[in-house]
C-alpha cells in the first residue's frame, strides 16, 4: 500500500513539473495582437471630422502613413505584444481591388479583405469578414488582443465569438464633430475603448481642390475605356479558358447579354465613372475586350 502511495506521489510530482516547465515556456512567449480596420467607417468618419465630408472622392487619405500610426498607437498600448498583421476590411465593385485597395495591400503587415460594393455605395460582406477571421484567429491562439476600428452594431457578434475563445477586443473610435458613431450595444461589448481624435488623423487626410475633385469624376477617353475593356478579357479568359472563347467567338461583334453586363459592371468599378448611356465609351469597352481575345485565338 505505502509502495502504491509512493508510486502515485512520485507521479504527482512528475505531473507538477511538467506543468511548471509548461507554464515556464508560455510565461516566455510574447503574446500578440493584431488590428481590424473596418476601412468604411474610417473614410465616412475621419473624413467628416478632418475634411467635413464623409464623400470619399472630396479627400485624400494617407493610408500606409495612417496605418503606421495605428501600428504605432497599438505598440505602446500592448508593449509587451507582437503585431500579427493589420487586416483592412473595404468593398469594391465584385470585389475586384482598386488601385488604391492593390497599394494597400501591398504594404508590409497588411492583408486587404473585400467585401461587396452595391449600386449604392454600400459595404456588403464586410462584417461577415471580420466576425470569420476574429473567430478563427482567437481560436486558434494566434491573438490575444484584437484592436477594432469600427463603429457598426453588426460588429457585435465578431466581438462575442472573440471573446468566447479567451481574446480580448479593445475597440477604437474616431473622434465625432457631434453626436456619436459607434454604436452603443458594441460599446458595451468590448473590454476597452479608446477614440483618436483630430490631430491624429489630421496628417494623413486633406481635402481635395475643387479640380481635383471634379478630376476624379471626369470623363475617361476612349483608349482608357478600350484598355480597361483589354485587362478585363485577360482575367475572363484566364478564368474561364479557351473552350469559352471558343464558344463566344461566332458572336462577334456582339457579345451575350450576361457577359455584357458583367463587362460593363466591372468597368465602371475599375474606372470609378458610370458608362451608362455613353454608347461610344460603351463601344471602345467592348472593342477592347473583342481585340483582347482576338489576340489570344
Amino acid at each position: 500500500m505505502n509502495d502504491d502511495l509512493a508510486a502515485l506521489a512520485a507521479r504527482i510530482d512528475h505531473t507538477n513539473e511538467l506543468l511548471q516547465r509548461m507554464l515556464a515556456e508560455v510565461a516566455k512567449t510574447p503574446s500578440t495582437h493584431a488590428i481590424f480596420v473596418d476601412a468604411g467607417y474610417l473614410y465616412a468618419a475621419a473624413g467628416r471630422l478632418v475634411a467635413g465630408t464623409e464623400d470619399r472622392r472630396a479627400f485624400d487619405l494617407d493610408a500606409e502613413g495612417l496605418i503606421e500610426a495605428l501600428i504605432d498607437r497599438a505598440r505602446t498600448i500592448f508593449a509587451d505584444s507582437r503585431l500579427l498583421r493589420v487586416y483592412w476590411y473595404d468593398g469594391a465593385r465584385r470585389r475586384i481591388h482598386t488601385a488604391e485597395q492593390q497599394s494597400i495591400a501591398e504594404l508590409p503587415d497588411v492583408k486587404v479583405r473585400l467585401g461587396n460594393l452595391n449600386a449604392n455605395n454600400q459595404q456588403k460582406g464586410v462584417d461577415s469578414l471580420i466576425r470569420t477571421d476574429l473567430e478563427s484567429l482567437a481560436r486558434h491562439r494566434a491573438i490575444s488582443d484584437a484592436a477594432l476600428l469600427g463603429g457598426d452594431e453588426d460588429l457585435v457578434s465578431a466581438v462575442e465569438a472573440a471573446q468566447g475563445y479567451g481574446a480580448r477586443v479593445h475597440l477604437w473610435g474616431i473622434e465625432a464633430p457631434e453626436g456619436r458613431n459607434q454604436a452603443e450595444p458594441l460599446l458595451w461589448e468590448v473590454d476597452s475603448q479608446r477614440t483618436l481624435d483630430l490631430d491624429f488623423f489630421k496628417p494623413y487626410v486633406s481635402r481635395r481642390t475643387a479640380a481635383a475633385y471634379e478630376a476624379a469624376g471626369s470623363r475617361p477617353t476612349r483608349e482608357d475605356v478600350r484598355f480597361v475593356g483589354a485587362q478585363i478579357a485577360a482575367k475572363w479568359l484566364a478564368a474561364r479558358g479557351r473552350e469559352s472563347l471558343v464558344e463566344l467567338l461566332p458572336g462577334h461583334p456582339y457579345l451575350p447579354g450576361s457577359v455584357d453586363q458583367d463587362l460593363l459592371v466591372e468597368a465602371e468599378g475599375l474606372l470609378q465613372y458610370s458608362l451608362r448611356g455613353q454608347a461610344d465609351l460603351r463601344r471602345a469597352l467592348r472593342d477592347g475586350f473583342w481585340e483582347h481575345l482576338q489576340t489570344q485565338y
